[in-house]
């Protein structure tokens, strides 16, 4: 009888055992849908020398015609290369272009001396930072490079001043605007500190009961002529204003060893 006691014991223990291993396995198992996640470290920012060919080519344009200095230059992102009428929203100011598209403010920094300081500009317009949030830069990182440009502007510029264009909104990148938002207050309290920086708030023009404009191409990104000229009806009056003012432009640029 104890031996019969024994073996069914043994084979109770035998069936137990695999269940107690799937118990095991199912605790280990991968986190459900919904589950919180590590999240992934951030990817490198991309090399701004992917940006070369276009650098290339402003030169070659200004090899082939050298523009007028003293005009008003527009430096930034795809929203400044894409503005083909900018020449005439703005007529008979004189204005150049000088975006790059994708660009992040970062970008423009790294090529400061050869998209902004050889056009020794009366004034400049600045569009950028909202590639940056999209890629995943901190509304902080985004401000401290646009500090760095401020700071690259004073050495090779002086007080010539900078008139940076609040992010956008729009139908694609809806989900950013409190990033925005963000960006765009802390550009505006940099502003009231500095002066030789103004901000220019395109926002409230573009959005319809709290909702971006339809002014967008099919991307839901770039502007129609349409949205171009809500920017040109906030902008021109501000250039318009700083012609107005008698300031003369500033000095000749530094030159910088190696540029």
């Amino acid at each position: 009888m104890l031996k019969h006691l024994l073996a069914r014991g043994l084979v109770a223990l035998a069936l137990l055992a695999p269940l107690e291993s799937a118990g095991a396995q199912e605790t280990a198992s991968p986190p459900q849908p919904g589950a919180e996640v590590a999240p992934l470290p951030p990817a490198p920012p991309p090399s701004p020398v992917r940006f070369a060919p276009e650098i290339a080519h402003f030169a070659a344009l200004d090899a082939a015609a050298p523009p007028p200095t003293c005009g008003f230059l527009f430096v930034g992102s795809s929203s400044i290369r894409l503005w083909h009428g900018l020449a005439a929203d703005m007529a008979p100011l004189p204005v150049l272009n000088r975006g790059f598209g994708g660009a992040r403010i970062s970008d423009v920094d790294y090529y400061f001396d050869q998209v902004v300081t050889p056009y020794r500009p009366r004034a400049i317009v600045f569009y950028a930072g909202e590639n940056d949030l999209w890629a995943g830069v901190g509304a902080g990182t985004v401000v401290a490079d646009f500090r760095r440009f401020l700071e690259l502007k004073t050495e090779r510029l002086g007080d010539t001043p900078v008139y940076f264009v609040s992010l956008k909104p729009s139908r694609q990148r809806v989900s950013q605007m409190p990033l925005q938002a963000e960006v765009n207050a802390r550009v505006r309290a940099l502003a009231a500190e500095r002066t030789d920086l103004r901000y220019v708030d395109v926002v409230p023009a573009m959005l319809d009961q709290g909702a971006p404009r339809d002014i967008f191409v099919a991307d839901g990104l770039h502007m129609t002529p349409a949205g171009y000229q809500i920017w040109a009806g906030v902008v021109r009056p501000v250039l318009e204003q700083d012609l107005q003012s008698g300031r003369a432009c500033s000095a000749a640029p530094t030159v910088v060893a190696g540029h």
